[in-house]
């Protein structure tokens, strides 16, 4: 069982818009053991949706297409359709009806051109949509072999392998993603589980942050073959290295059995370098940490706090710090200090410091993180002084280089760092690395790099 997803819009193949559709579609898909071929995208063009209909009809089960199905002339998707299965299109009077209640309800008449959205082909099943105006389209093609195509518009008769099934089905949904998820999840996921013969696809993901993607790779070893079940990739995304890993099995109980295993041995070989999974942010994983902390020293009758003091990051760990509900038990006050000036005036570092090792320093930085935890009484001051470019740098200390340092009951700690890329993504890393030296500190280990 296969599926290929057609996305349609001009603003999709401009890359105006994100497809967003097409990712959340596969994921549905992959949960109940549908592979996905491609992923296809086309503009609001007839001919050109026409002849993705077409081209996909030979190599797949199901083709769900997303867009094209509103009032104005640029939607197009469903006399696209109706010219591959050959059939005109007919009013469908029970949507009309249900458009005309529609705008009732709010007090307006339907415009005449939202007729359109009540025309499905003949043959095909209209799909009710509980979100919006624009019905749903379901139909069968027999779908033709690419080798047989040619036999077929010459009028030869077609072969067949053995098992093979010569039905394509159509599910045309809505290009607003709410629209479209409400109509998948309500009337076409059904339809294709019930096909699926209990075979699922399980996915899991796991992040790390800290080594590039090389060096988790290394580390994985073996697990990431790719003759293996479950199998393991990674991908990067603003700094996170993610492994993706995923389980293709006849049942739901053997692919979550196998999912597991991977997991933990996955775990097994980068250890507290992973430090969430799925939906889970650097952020809220320390923010829970954070929580844990500051409970545990309430029920001393104490409290746990953490403060920070930041240059060129201008205030953004702090907003990652804040990110949680809840993060006013542990945050209470951070310092921007971007200018010398404020350095010296509000976290009392000394101006001949300032002007014997610059702002961009281990003896910088240390007494930034040392000034915070005095000035606020934070049990932890985090403190970043860096270059984000693309100016400022210099041979000594070039564009990317960021001091990081942790002040704690237990002493102080500063690295510097190296980091690549354009001013946002030095900002972004120099805040996440602060965040993972501040996570290990709470797990009380060193980092592992």
């Amino acid at each position: 069982m296969n599926a290929i997803i057609l996305a349609i819009g001009d603003e999709l193949v401009l890359g105006q818009t994100i497809d967003t559709n097409s990712a959340w579609l596969s994921q549905q898909l992959a949960a109940v053991g549908c592979e996905i071929r491609c992923h296809l995208v086309v503009p609001d063009d007839q001919q050109e949706i026409q002849t993705a209909i077409r081209e996909s009809i030979a190599t797949c089960d199901f083709l769900l297409i997303s867009g094209g199905i509103g009032p104005t002339e640029d939607d197009l998707t469903r006399q696209a359709l109706a010219k591959v299965l050959k059939q005109p299109l007919q009013l469908n009077e029970l949507w009309l009806q249900e458009l005309h209640k529609f705008f009732e309800a709010r007090g307006r008449k339907m415009p005449e051109m939202n007729k359109i959205q009540a025309m499905i082909p003949r043959g095909a099943e209209m799909i009710f949509n509980h979100a919006g105006t624009a019905a749903g389209i379901h139909a069968k093609l027999r779908r033709l072999p690419l080798i047989h195509q040619l036999s077929a518009e010459r009028g030869l008769e077609a072969t067949y392998e053995s098992g093979y099934d010569p039905i394509c089905h159509f599910f045309v949904m809505p290009g607003v993603p709410k629209e479209m998820k409400a109509m998948f999840l309500c009337d076409v996921l059904p339809h294709i589980r019930e096909q699926g013969g209990g075979a699922v696809i399980l996915s899991r993901t796991l992040h790390t942050f800290g080594l590039g993607e090389s060096a988790v790779a290394e580390l994985l070893g073996d697990l990431m073959r790719r003759d293996k079940n479950p199998s393991v990739g990674t991908t990067v995304a603003r700094g996170v290295v993610s492994l993706r890993v995923n389980a293709r099995f006849p049942s739901r109980e053997k692919a979550l059995q196998e999912l597991n295993q991977m997991a933990d041995a996955c775990r097994a070989a980068l250890g507290d370098l992973i430090y969430g999974e799925d939906e889970q942010s650097l952020q809220q994983v320390v923010a829970e940490l954070l929580i844990q902390r500051n409970t545990e020293a309430a029920n001393q009758n104490k409290s746990f706090t953490v403060t920070t003091a930041e240059s060129c990051t201008g205030g953004l760990l702090a907003a990652m710090l804040t990110d949680t509900s809840g993060s006013s038990a542990y945050f209470r006050q951070g310092f921007v200090t971007y200018a010398n000036e404020a350095k010296r005036e509000l976290l009392a570092v000394p101006q001949e410091m300032l002007e014997q090792h610059g702002a961009v320093s281990e003896q910088v930085v240390t007494s930034m993180a040392t000034g915070a935890r005095q000035r606020t009484g934070a049990q932890v001051a985090l403190a970043i002084s860096g270059i984000a470019g693309p100016t400022g740098g210099t041979p000594e200390k070039p564009v990317g280089t960021v001091w990081i340092a942790l002040a704690s009951e237990a002493g102080i700690a500063a690295r510097r760092f190296l980091f690549a890329g354009d001013r946002e993504m030095i900002r972004d890393r120099s805040a996440k690395m602060a965040l993972t030296m501040l996570r290990f500190h709470l797990l009380n280990k060193p980092m592992p790099f």
